[in-house]
């Protein structure tokens, strides 16, 4: 499991260099979770996971409570979420989760990233079946006996604690999402590396230099969609 959080790692920092991007699509995510439940993370789970996923990606405090407000207000902007999955080089595989407010729009632009990058869409089911849903939570200025004991000691149960470059990682099951972070918390720790629930291949799959430039040319195109949220594969990314 230890590769896993480098192929995170190099979609958040590919994210990075392109803020506007992920500010509005952090927007429009912070929304739709404050309009499907209450607008206060205390009350929605939901919303709770966003800002704390937001939170890492620095995204800023006027767009999030823009958002929020937006969604207090009663807007009827309603959007879909949608899941697509296929293949790209090698038989590499992707899931890409969507928020639409137009599903032949969306469905028409990701059909054309795959087919126009060394892809094709698979059917539901047809890849997500090679994926766990997980939680990751990582925290610098902590080893990994440190916070083994403090998961411990707060009765909070891990899959894997692992110490990988310069941060330790935390891989649970979804439901214990927030026990990991409020166990953090009352350790003293607020700051986090990376704190999303996300989708991570059982097995990564190592591709040749050429497929892999265009398996990178395929998530890049996906990731650009507006309407995309996220994007997961199992492809080792290297270092």
């Amino acid at each position: 499991m230890g590769r896993k959080w480098n192929n995170i790692k190099d979609k958040k920092a590919s994210r990075d260099a392109n803020t506007s991007r992920i500010y509005a699509k952090f927007g429009r995510e912070i929304y739709v979770a404050a309009k499907q439940g209450e607008p206060d993370p205390e009350s929605n789970q939901a919303l709770k996971v966003v800002l704390e996923r937001a939170k890492t990606y620095s995204v800023p405090k006027n767009i999030i409570e823009r958002a929020i407000e937006k969604a207090k207000g009663g807007d009827d902007e309603n959007f879909d979420e949608l899941r697509y999955e296929g293949f790209g080089p090698s038989g590499s595989a992707i899931i890409v989760d969507t928020l639409t407010n137009n599903v032949n729009r969306t469905a028409s632009d990701v059909r054309a990233a795959f087919s126009k990058n060394g892809g094709n869409m698979g059917v539901n089911g047809s890849v997500s079946y090679m994926f766990d849903e997980t939680a990751v939570i990582g925290v610098e200025g902590k080893n990994v006996d440190e916070v083994l004991e403090l998961l411990m000691e707060a009765d909070v149960d891990a899959r894997d604690i692992l110490e990988e470059e310069d941060a330790v990682i935390v891989y649970a099951e979804p439901d214990q999402f927030h026990n990991v972070q409020q166990a953090f918390k009352e350790a003293g720790v607020s700051d986090f590396t990376v704190a999303e629930i996300t989708m991570l291949a059982q097995n990564d799959v190592t591709l040749s230099e050429d497929d892999l430039a265009q398996f990178e040319k395929l998530i890049d195109t996906l990731e650009e969609l507006e309407d995309v949220k996220q994007v997961y594969h199992n492809v080792d990314l290297g270092e």
